[in-house]
């Protein structure tokens, strides 16, 4: 499948979408409205749990189960130790409604991405006798520029500012709409024949695990809708730039990256999926 546009365009499309989702997001959402969902901790343990904990199991055991190729498990097993995709965050605000759980389980994911992913490659070293190595510090850049930076500026401009936040954020919002509308098209052009070089085994795996992720992020997630679709979406979306920051790091063979690919687009679409059907619950 050949690529749409030049081969700037895809990720300089996905950087801009990810600003102005992250920036969408912390305008709609106040400094009180974090601290809130910090001081009743319950949620965000079990939501933290099942992104950091949960999912990068679930992918072992079912990665280990299928008897795949060492490359493909790698591919998936970045791909679920990477946690904090930063397009989770506008899904599970599209699914679950505007609240602040959301908001509060991404920036606890994402920070304590720092701590979680070195843990967790010193355990796939251990499993596999394997030699990954990863910087904290990379992983702490990726995460502050990509997704704290503009979240940032918005939580701040709704505090010092609301009513221009309230102003421009609908603009914002609209903007970072079109943009993972185009994001996502040019993903499907860009990113097809790398899933498909994932294999048939491979892709299966991908779709295993993510609806696991999804299984066990609605059932931790609680019974209030905002929290439930909020663990289950963050679970599912794994960072991509997280997995590729390692992959690349570590001179990963070509196979390796095209799996972290093809878990990328299995995720848009399931994920999607399970957006629409949370969407059309909540309409009925």
């Amino acid at each position: 499948m050949a690529g749409l546009g030049p081969p700037w365009l895809f990720p300089a499309c996905a950087a801009a979408t990810v600003f102005c989702v992250m920036l969408g997001i912390g305008l709609g959402v106040a400094p009180g409205d974090l601290r809130s969902a910090w001081r009743a901790p319950g949620p965000l343990v079990r939501g933290l749990f099942c992104v950091l904990v949960a999912v990068p199991a679930v992918a072992l055991v079912i990665v280990r189960s299928l008897g795949l190729p060492v490359a493909v498990q790698a591919g998936i097993l970045l791909m679920a130790i990477a946690p904090g995709a930063p397009v989770a965050l506008r899904r599970s605000v599209a699914a679950s409604g505007y609240g602040a759980f959301a908001p509060a389980l991404q920036i606890s994911v994402t920070l304590l991405a720092v701590i979680s992913m070195p843990l967790a490659i010193a355990g796939i070293n251990e499993t596999y006798g394997a030699n990954i190595t990863v910087e904290p510090l990379d992983v702490m850049q990726q995460i502050f520029v990509a997704q704290l930076i503009p979240i940032g500026l918005g939580i701040g401009c709704r505090g010092f500012a609301p009513r221009c936040a309230i102003r421009i954020e609908t603009n914002v919002t609209r903007i970072g709409t079109v943009l993972l509308m185009l994001t996502l098209i040019l993903g499907i052009f860009n990113l097809g024949e790398a899933t498909l070089r994932a294999g048939g085994p491979g892709i299966v795996a991908c779709v295993a695990t993510t609806l696991a992720a999804l299984a066990a992020g609605h059932l931790l997630g609680g019974p209030q809708r905002e929290t439930r679709a909020a663990v289950a979406i963050i679970s599912a979306a794994r960072n991509p730039g997280l997995a590729l920051l390692v992959a690349t790091f570590n001179k990963a063979e070509p196979r390796v990256i095209a799996t972290i690919l093809a878990y990328l687009v299995v995720s848009i679409l399931l994920v999607t999926a399970y957006v629409m059907k949370c969407g059309s619950r909540a309409h009925s």
